[in-house]
């Protein structure tokens, strides 16, 4: 296979595939997503593991990946295919977690970590502490071939299982091994169906098996393979034979499968067969899962939909409140009335504006050294209870956000990483005072520059623009109902035009919602940035369907399909021993 190039059109597009589908998040937790996790996975290692550098370098030699049940006997079966000990059978074998790939010494640039399986590490050294791919050169191997000793796909270590399924989806070629007291098994089966379904090429080994029961768990395995669309797929037989003090088979009870081995390596149409009908087979494989796998977003779009709708619905609504309660003047009542009362009900305010010079003198005396007045005190208790009523409203939406959002799995699951999501945070009660003290201090600025162009007059200066800024804070708060809106009208139209009292109490409500819809928006962020943009969900979603169309037509584009020899495959007959 010499000089084949890569497929470029199909190369471009199952790279930009790849890209799509290691973004493809899947954030939230479904029904389905851990399913959906799973297939990502694989999906994304089969691209990368085996596919894109097949596709790069088409001639490199082909992978057989020896695979099976536990107690199969691959490790002696691999050893004495080569003919010598490449690696080491028994429960810790070293292959459980370093698996050995054997090679002629000549292929040995095929196989380093740029190659194939880049993401799994290469080591010489042998052990059980890491997972990693052991490389040994052998010149009983024949050049053009390379024989991988996987995990077994039924180990009780999780990560193992995990490997073994990583290594044969980067196989060319599986040789799996299975045993009479293992070859009805359902996970060997459940791996030998998505072979199938994949058109990947299989061999099968019936292996450690009695003389006497061979003929019938040969026939009855046949059986097997036909019905689940292996009948193409070579089947042979290794009896229960002693081993050397090497530990390896007689050689004629292996020499059908070296065979078959060695005129594989030798023929150099019959490797590209199996090559291209495996990577036709995951090609397709692959992109029709990432179908399956945009499908699987549903889901994640539907859950981001509710999510983020908690979310806007259950403020606006304290939003809604909020401003309700900042114009309907309840603020200016209770200690802000009282202090407000006392404000006025010393005369303070009512003598200024008739204008004695006595107290005139005595307000500038006390804006010049500092003295705190009655109108400061109002001002205190305007900007505490507007603290409060924020923390309040924006407590209420959080509460109302983390209600919604545990009636579902995908909020609950949100919920349940955040104790205490519902209560306010820490520094809002300091944010909530910032905003009222700062907007206390704008209606200051406000009424010092309305009056800025004006002579000033003998009211103006005993009230004083504390005074006058009380009143304009309780008039924009909606106090207008209340004895005490009614004296601030009384105090700001003797000093100001009633139209420009209009004007400042507009002015000044917008101000304050401006500041309140920004502590509410902080806090809605707060909630927006734990679940994912729905838009961003749906764009992925979009993303990887669109990928998957433009791979799909790529393949169809490119001849790899058509270069595929169809019917029966020159390795050998299903259903009969090889």
């Amino acid at each position: 296979m010499a000089g084949v190039d890569a497929p470029g059109e199909l190369l471009g597009a199952l790279s930009a595939l790849l890209d799509r589908i290691r973004y493809a998040d899947v954030p939230l937790e479904t029904d389905d997503a851990e399913e959906a996790r799973r297939l990502r996975a694989a999906i994304a290692d089969q691209l990368s593991d085996y596919v894109l550098p097949r596709l790069v370098q088409m001639d490199a030699p082909v992978l057989v990946v020896v695979g099976g049940s536990t107690g199969a006997g691959k490790s002696t079966l691999v050893n004495s295919i080569v003919g010598e000990v490449v690696t080491e059978s028994g429960v810790l074998r070293p292959t459980t977690r370093s698996p050995v790939l054997t090679h002629h010494p000549d292929d040995g640039a095929w196989f380093q970590a740029d190659r194939i399986l880049p993401d799994l590490p290469r080591t010489d050294l042998p052990g059980n502490t890491t997972y990693g791919l052991r490389l040994r050169a052998s010149t009983r191997v024949p050049r053009g071939l390379s024989i991988l000793d996987a995990p077994d796909v039924d180990s009780i270590d999780e990560g193992n299982r995990e490997l073994a399924a990583q290594l044969l989806a980067a196989a060319d070629l599986w040789l799996f091994v299975t045993s009479a007291a293992r070859y009805a098994d359902q996970v060997p089966w459940d791996y030998l169906r998505q072979a199938s379904e994949r058109s990947t090429s299989v061999a099968v080994v019936l292996d450690r098996t009695s003389r006497e029961g061979v003929a019938e768990v040969r026939g009855h395995l046949a059986r097997m393979m036909t019905s689940r669309g292996l009948s193409d797929s070579p089947l042979f037989t290794v009896p229960e034979t002693p081993v050397d003090t090497d530990g390896l088979l007689p050689a004629d009870t292996v020499a059908p499968i070296v065979d078959w081995l060695h005129d594989l390596a030798s023929n150099e149409e019959t490797r590209a067969l199996i090559v291209r009908s495996t990577l036709d087979g995951a090609v397709r494989h692959n992109v029709l899962r990432s179908h399956d796998l945009a499908d699987a977003f549903d889901l994640q779009v539907r859950a981001a939909d509710e999510l983020r709708t908690a979310v806007d619905e259950s403020f606006e609504q304290s939003g809604l409140a909020l401003r309700s309660a900042l114009a309907d003047g309840g603020l200016v009542s209770g200690d802000v009335a009282v202090r407000w009362q006392s404000f006025v009900g010393t005369g303070e305010m009512l003598k200024s504006v008739e204008g004695k010079v006595g107290r005139i003198r005595e307000r500038l005396v006390d804006g010049v050294t500092g003295k705190r007045s009655k109108a400061d005190d109002v001002a205190a208790a305007i900007e505490h209870d507007l603290a409060v009523l924020l923390v309040d409203h924006v407590e209420s939406a959080a509460n109302g956000v983390v209600t919604r959002w545990a009636a579902s799995p995908a909020g609950d699951a949100i919920v349940a990483a955040r104790p205490g999501l519902d209560r306010a945070p820490r520094d809002l009660r300091a944010r909530a005072e910032r905003v009222a003290r700062d907007w206390q201090q704008r209606v200051v600025e406000q009424l010092r520059l309305a009056v800025a162009d004006r002579r000033l007059s003998t009211d103006v200066l005993a009230i004083g623009v504390p005074g006058l800024a009380v009143s304009l804070m309780i008039t924009a708060l909606g106090g207008g109902g209340t004895d005490a809106g009614r004296i601030s009208g009384r105090v700001l139209d003797a000093v100001l035009s009633p139209e420009v009292v209009t004007v400042l109490a507009e002015e000044a409500r917008s101000d304050l919602d401006r500041q309140v819809d920004g502590l509410v928006r902080e806090e809605r962020d707060r909630f927006a940035v734990l679940s994912p943009d729905p838009a961003v969900v749906r764009e992925t979603q979009q993303g990887l369907r669109d990928a998957a169309r433009r791979a799909e037509y790529a393949r169809h584009l490119d001849d790899l399909e058509t270069r595929v020899i169809r019917g029966t495959h020159s390795t050998g007959q299903g259903g009969r021993e090889t």
